[in-house]
């Protein structure tokens, strides 16, 4: 069984998505969302800076268009028995895999970016990536400290990123390194995502997201806050809500997925991170990059 994957924020780099704009379904597509963002992102994914492309308004807007755009000029080819998405990805998964429109899916994905950027601002946050403890050290270790830091994404066994205040993270980070952990290392990142802190983020998106029209994918999605698969549109939305404070669980998500059959995985979006993550889950299945033909 075929499983599609699609990245989140980070995958980012300069030129994404400049060869796809040759094709007509792709530029029709690049020049629907310039009109719907208001500027020319397109110009920006494919000769902007590193750091243009950083700036959050751009690059969860510029991730989703280079993934959703390239599995619609699959097309036909375009044939997964399941979907998954890292964080930002989810929303990438739900619009290939026809639940929710494109143009709906792209004003999601701005309304999230924007709502994360302001809670970033309530409060200075941060998150940092904790390598070579089992996942039990750390959910122990967070929970005994008294600042806001929590398990955020739980990326393949043995790397686990936590999230949460300045002292939260520098308390977790010194005692998860006298626990044995191989590395501790703070991310250059805007803010707490999947923690506590994104609440302000959750509440304003919660409203974009029920007034959304979500229907039923094509196959199975499996969702980050619990990594389970489902179809239903009402269990798709309130996980959605719940995800922005929920953790990432891709550790579990990879492992279910290929429980249920998935032999081979394919990344849709620029970069080639998801693969490694999921080789690091099991050496046996197929990984490859979706590329237009």
């Amino acid at each position: 069984m075929k499983a599609y994957i699609f990245p989140g924020q980070g995958a980012q780099f300069s030129g994404m998505g400049k060869d796809l704009y040759e094709n007509p379904l792709a530029k029709e597509l690049f020049e629907k969302a310039n009109e719907i963002i208001g500027f020319r992102i397109s110009d920006i994914m494919f000769s902007g800076t590193d750091e243009e492309l950083k700036q959050t308004n751009v690059t969860q807007p510029a991730i989703f268009l280079h993934s959703v755009i390239l599995a619609k000029v699959l097309g036909d080819d375009f044939k997964p028995d399941m979907v998954a998405g890292h964080s930002l990805g989810e929303f990438s998964a739900l619009v290939s895999a026809n639940a929710l429109s494109f143009e709906d899916g792209l004003r999601l994905v701005i309304a999230r970016a924007n709502a994360m950027q302001k809670a970033c601002e309530i409060q200075p946050s941060t998150m940092a990536a904790i390598l070579g403890l089992a996942d039990e050290v750390v959910e122990e270790i967070c929970a005994g400290i008294d600042a806001v830091v929590v398990p955020a994404n739980y990326n393949c066994p043995g790397q686990l990123v936590i999230s949460g205040s300045i002292e939260g993270i520098d308390e977790a980070c010194e005692k998860l390194t006298a626990a044995g952990a191989k590395r501790a290392l703070k991310l250059n990142v805007g803010g707490a995502f999947h923690s506590p802190l994104m609440e302000p983020a959750k509440v304003e998106l919660q409203a974009a997201i029920e007034r959304t029209n979500i229907l039923s994918p094509i196959c199975p999605i499996y969702q980050n806050v619990n990594a389970k698969p489902t179809t239903d549109p009402a269990t798709i939305k309130e996980n959605l809500i719940a995800q922005l404070t929920g953790a990432v669980r891709w550790t579990q998500t990879a492992t279910n997925m290929i429980a249920d059959g998935a032999t081979e995985f394919v990344e849709v979006g620029p970069g080639n991170v998801l693969q490694g993550l999921v080789k690091k889950v099991s050496r046996e299945v197929q990984t490859s990059s979706a590329t237009m033909l």
